[in-house]
């Protein structure tokens, strides 16, 4: 008799005789194994193993002084000050980079001589010759003005009153910071296709609308990581002001060692803290503002730390109910 149309069974296809077959729903699938893997792990937990427990135990760090000097009002006031001179610098900094972007790019030969100059004048020189030379500008001029050049002068300032201490950190820094703030920008500029300039321009933008609601916004996706970075030498930059007799975080740190000179290395470890905690917090700020430009340009968001945490839970939960149910 013959088998109706698909009822036939090869013997390739039978399973071997003492088995019972399984769906394949109840079919677990084994991983990859990755021993290389799992050895450079194991290796690397070892290391930092070691690294804490000597940090954990190394009486030299004297941690009972690092807790001791962490909050006190010396070091805080120090740390106000290190935050202020970032803060002016960066924003100073960032607007004379975009006017220095703007002139490379700039028909003018003129402005593309000036900023190209400026910008390889404070790239060569090191940024505490630039602090100790603005410290000493009033051996230079005494007075500054305003007027006709080689004319007379209208208004007359004080070079003396005019630099003080913070005046001239946060002058200095803003300078240099300047420099390299306005290669970051031209080069995120330079990053939008384009088309996407040509398009503006057919349908008849103005120049500046162009710059602020077509090019900008997608510039501004390869300008944030990079002065961000920037921006967090910029904060380990601030330690030098202590050379101006501005004593910020790491110039409290200076001047209480050599008060204490017992205390240098937990001092030390105080302000490498400080500045692990600041740089961290430009990080996470860093996070969110390259998520929020990212819209638009990828299908789907980079998910939060937050989000990657229940992620994590959420599969660890799945994965425990499968290994019960098998």
């Amino acid at each position: 008799m013959s088998q109706p149309p698909g009822a036939a069974v090869s013997l390739a296809e039978a399973p071997p005789a003492g088995t019972t077959s399984r769906p394949p729903a109840a079919q677990r699938v084994l991983p990859l194994r990755r021993p290389g893997r799992w050895i450079a792990t194991a290796a690397v937990l070892v290391v930092v193993a070691q690294i804490i427990h000597g940090l954990a135990t190394n009486p030299f760090y004297q941690w009972d002084r690092f807790r001791y000097w962490f909050l006190r009002p010396t070091i805080l006031d120090g740390l106000l000050i290190t935050l202020e001179v970032a803060a002016l610098s960066a924003v100073l900094g960032l607007l004379g980079g975009v006017l220095l972007a703007l002139g490379r790019l700039s028909g003018s030969p003129v402005l593309r001589a000036v900023s190209w100059t400026y910008t390889w004048l404070f790239r060569s020189v090191p940024l505490i010759v630039v602090l100790i030379f603005l410290y000493n500008f009033s051996a230079l001029y005494q007075t500054l003005s305003l007027g006709v050049p080689f004319g007379p002068a209208f208004v007359t300032f004080d070079e003396s009153r005019l630099a003080t201490d913070m005046a001239v950190a946060v002058v200095g820094l803003s300078l240099n910071e300047a420099a390299y703030a306005s290669e970051v920008v031209r080069g995120g500029i330079l990053s939008v296709d384009q088309g996407q300039h040509e398009a503006a321009a057919a349908l008849g933008l103005p120049k500046g609308y162009q710059f602020r609601r077509i090019v900008l916004p997608q510039a501004l996706r390869s300008i944030t990581p990079n002065y961000v970075n920037q921006l967090i030498g910029l904060i380990k930059g601030t330690s030098l002001v202590f050379y101006v007799s501005l004593l910020d975080l790491f110039g409290s740190v200076q001047t209480m060692g050599s008060t204490y000179p017992g205390d240098i290395v937990p001092l030390l470890l105080v302000a490498t803290v400080w500045y692990l905690i600041l740089t961290s917090a430009v990080s996470v700020v860093q996070f969110y503002v390259e998520r929020y430009f990212a819209r638009g340009a990828t299908r789907t968001l980079p998910p939060t730390p937050l989000q990657k945490a229940r992620t994590g839970l959420a599969e660890a939960r799945a994965r425990l109910r499968r290994e019960a149910a098998v």
